[in-house]
C-alpha cells in the first residue's frame, strides 16, 4: 500500500477534522472553533515560509514575527529582524539586513544593503549593493544605485539615483501634481541636503551638490551648486504680542 506525503497527509487530515467538526458546529460551538484554527493555521503555513525553514535555508531570523511569501527570494547570509514582512516577487540577496519594521513589497534588495528599522520598500524598487536605507524611509518606483544612502524621513519616489547618492534627512521627491506622475534623475555621487523639495520632473546630473531647505525642479548640470534659500530676517522685538510674549 503506497503510503501518503505528509502534506497531502495534512491536508486529508484537515479536510477530514474540519468536515466532522462542520457536522457538529451546532451543538458544540468550542468544535467550530477548534476547526477554524486548524483551517487557518493550513492557510498560514501555505502562504508563508515558517522561521524553521528560513533558518535552514541559511537566512539569520531573530525573533518570530517574520513573514516571508512563498513567491519571495530570501538569500543565504541575509538577516531578518522581527517584526518585518516581505511580500511579492521580493528578492533579498546574500548579506542584506532587514531591521525591525521593515515592510518589502516586491522589491529587490541588493547584497550587503541595510534597511530599517521602519523602513517601506514598495512594489517596482530595486535597491543596489551597500545601500543604507533607513529608519521612517518610503520607496516607490525608485531605483538606487549601489553604494546610496538615505538614512532618515524621506520620501524617495518615481525615482533613479545612481551610484553613491546620498538622501538628506526631511528630502522629499515631489513626483505627482494632481494629473501626472513624473520621474527624477539623479546622477552619480550627488548630494542632497535635507528638507529639500525635488519636485519632478527634474534632472540633477552626477557629482552635483543640493544646499539643505532648497526647491528645485528642471536641470541642474554637472557638479553644479544648487540653492534657493530665502534671506533670513530677523526684527527686533518683533516677537511681543505673540503665543506668550504678552
Amino acid at each position: 500500500m503506497q503510503t501518503c506525503k505528509p502534506r497531502l497527509f495534512l491536508r486529508l487530515f484537515l479536510g477530514k477534522a474540519v468536515g466532522w467538526c462542520g457536522g457538529v458546529a451546532r451543538r458544540r460551538p468550542h468544535i467550530r472553533a477548534a476547526a477554524f484554527i486548524l483551517y487557518k493555521v493550513s492557510i498560514f503555513k501555505r502562504r508563508y515560509y515558517s522561521v524553521r525553514q528560513l533558518r535552514r535555508a541559511g537566512v539569520k531570523v531573530v525573533g518570530r514575527e517574520v513573514f516571508v511569501e512563498r513567491g519571495a527570494r530570501v538569500a543565504a547570509g541575509a538577516a531578518l529582524y522581527s517584526p518585518c514582512y516581505i511580500s511579492g516577487p521580493a528578492d533579498v540577496q546574500t548579506g542584506a539586513t532587514l531591521l525591525p519594521g521593515c515592510v518589502i513589497d516586491g522589491a529587490k534588495i541588493g547584497a550587503g544593503s541595510v534597511l530599517g528599522p521602519f523602513c517601506n520598500v514598495r512594489a517596482n524598487c530595486a535597491i543596489g549593493k551597500g545601500c543604507r536605507v533607513g529608519n521612517f524611509v518610503e520607496l516607490k518606483c525608485a531605483v538606487l544605485g549601489d553604494g546610496c544612502k538615505a538614512a532618515h524621513l524621506s520620501y524617495i519616489g518615481d525615482a533613479e539615483l545612481g551610484k553613491n547618492v546620498n538622501i538628506g534627512c526631511g528630502v522629499v521627491f515631489a513626483n505627482y501634481d494632481g494629473k501626472v506622475k513624473s520621474r527624477t534623475y539623479v546622477g552619480d555621487n550627488a548630494f542632497i541636503g535635507c528638507n529639500s523639495n525635488i519636485i519632478a520632473p527634474a534632472h540633477i546630473g552626477a557629482g552635483a551638490y543640493v544646499a539643505a531647505c532648497t526647491n528645485l525642479s528642471g536641470e541642474v548640470a554637472e557638479k553644479s551648486f544648487a540653492i534657493s534659500r530665502a534671506a533670513l530676517h530677523i526684527k527686533p522685538r518683533g516677537a511681543e504680542g505673540r503665543y506668550l510674549n504678552d
